[in-house]
């Protein structure tokens, strides 16, 4: 078979991993041959590992067409000489399943959402990826995927790769687009088909059969960006492990609940039912215990230039500055014409309200002074944090008089 757009012969006969050829040029630890079968990277597929000669490959690009191969160091070899390329058959086969494995992703997603596209692809040293252009990404789940993926693989679908003329494949609607520019821009595309399954015009290197994949494990499922879905999936031993993690989870979130695997999205339900039952009543509680609170600090309000000034510490878990700042809100001009009131969120804060008379922010600010850290606001609410004190060393500054 001849060498496809970027020159090499890997996606054309995947499985040949060792191969006999003359060395066409040699520039330092830059290598052409007369003919290639290493991948050089492009549409998603990392370059391909293996020796030419005794000499570790290290990258394999395309140039100018032609395929250049970076060797470690440079060779013993010579231009004119013959060689052997050996590339890494457990690496290959990776990418073989790998990219498959992709074709399988998008066919499931050709199945579960009513509007697709190809937004890009990517295979890494354990985990892959591939992104679908869509407007509805609710439709797609990690479940839903990996049922349609085992599917596919069990039915043993054949899958084959054939060239076809670069504007026949473009008029066919069927026909994804998976490739580099330079492959786009030849005459003849490589369409890459599972049966009954996928086709898409694809430069990488594939399996002959669906059941050559493996196990496929879903990994996860995002959205960075708009209309746009992300899918990681993992092949080989890190779908296994990923597996095989997912079910020592599974199996420990069932002790920890006591209940079996099986009964565990009842008994989670149920827990997550009574967990939310629970805050309800622990944030009723701790409204009545705010309530409490600033009943009694409106009981020790302290006069100041004609004003009652009600200042105290909210020592209640839970309870931050921005709540706070909108109980002092709440309570100005109720229990008093000011209310301070200071806590700890993490570091020590205080906030201020006031009917208007007294400058909110001014108090703020005199605290922050005094005890460092900083805040903000507006003449009837303003807080600080940062707080380099005590919330009583606060409250005894500012009942004192100065």
């Amino acid at each position: 078979m001849t060498p496809d757009a970027t020159g090499s012969r890997a996606a054309a006969e995947p499985y040949v991993t060792e191969f006999e050829t003359r060395v066409r040029a040699v520039d330092g630890t830059d290598v052409r041959l007369e003919e290639t079968y290493f991948y050089p990277e492009g549409g998603g597929q990392p370059a391909d590992r293996g020796t030419i000669g005794n000499a570790e490959v290290v990258d394999v690009q395309t140039q100018d067409g032609a395929v250049v191969h970076t060797l470690a160091s440079a060779p013993e070899f010579e231009a004119g000489e013959t060689v052997v390329g050996s590339i890494d058959g457990v690496f290959r086969t990776y990418c073989m399943r790998a990219h498959t494995a992709s074709h399988l992703l998008y066919g499931a997603g050709r199945r579960l959402l009513a509007d697709h596209g190809y937004g890009g692809f990517d295979i890494g040293t354990e985990t892959c990826r591939i992104d679908f252009e869509t407007s509805e990404p609710e439709a797609i789940d990690a479940l839903s995927l990996e049922r349609l993926l085992a599917e596919a693989v069990w039915d043993s679908r054949q899958v084959t790769w054939r060239e076809m003329d670069v504007e026949r494949a473009r008029a066919d609607d069927e026909i994804v687009f998976n490739l580099t520019p330079e492959a786009q821009r030849a005459d003849t595309v490589r369409i890459v088909e599972i049966e009954d399954w996928d086709i898409a015009a694809c430069g990488g290197t594939h399996v002959r059969n669906t059941i050559e994949i493996g196990p496929i494990a879903v990994l996860d499922i995002s959205n960075p960006g708009a209309d746009l879905v992300r899918v990681e999936y993992a092949v080989g031993p890190a779908a296994i492990r990923a597996g095989t993690d997912r079910t020592r989870a599974t199996k420990r979130a069932a002790r920890a609940l006591e209940t079996g695997v099986s009964e565990l999205p009842e008994r989670a339900s149920a827990v997550a039912e009574r967990n939310a039952e629970l805050e309800a009543e622990l944030d009723e509680l701790r409204e009545r215990v705010l309530e409490k609170r600033l009943e009694t600090l409106g009981d020790e309000a302290v006069a100041r230039d004609g004003q009652e000034w009600v200042v105290g510490e909210l020592d209640v878990d839970g309870v931050g500055p921005n709540d706070a700042s909108e109980r002092a809100r709440e309570s100005a001009g109720e229990i008093g014409d000011v209310v301070v009131l200071t806590g700890v969120d993490g570091s020590a804060f205080v906030v201020a309200a006031t009917t208007g008379e007294t400058d909110a922010s001014g108090i703020v600010e005199d605290v922050t002074a005094e005890f460092g850290g900083g805040g903000g606001g507006g003449e009837t609410l303003a807080q600080g944090g940062g707080l380099e004190a005590a919330p009583a060393d606060v409250v005894d500054y500012l009942r004192r008089e100065r």
